[in-house]
């Protein structure tokens, strides 16, 4: 379970995935990403998250191939390796005026445990 609104959890993930819902955001370096991450994700490295989440929605539909959520989206999710530059992101992401924005805080560390990679 969740702790907080500002958390969701692998099962939570699993779901909007399966849904083919949501928009799940890797705020990994590249080096991590490219040793594997979550399917479905998109990568927007934690240091550049003010920048591309500001980007206009055909910006940003052109730069990652995927619509921009909607500022009261539930479904949008950032994740890092253990957590702590998720919630980072999620922060900033709330700033910007993400208000619902979530941090998967088990990580890609969880995920490829719960998925036997």
């Amino acid at each position: 379970m969740a702790s907080s609104d500002k958390e969701i959890s692998y099962s939570e993930v699993k779901s909007l995935l399966q849904k083919g819902s949501g928009l799940l955001v890797d705020v990994r370096s590249k080096e991590e990403v490219d040793r594997g991450h979550i399917p479905g994700s998109i990568h927007i490295p934690v240091e550049n998250v003010e920048s591309d989440m500001s980007l206009n929605s055909a910006e940003f539909q052109s730069k990652f191939g995927v619509p921009k959520p909607s500022l009261d989206s539930s479904e949008l999710v950032f994740h890092c390796q253990m957590g702590r530059r998720g919630a980072v992101a999620t922060d900033k992401s709330r700033s910007l005026g993400f208000k619902n924005a979530r941090n998967y805080a088990g990580g890609y560390k969880e995920w490829s445990e719960k998925e036997g990679k």
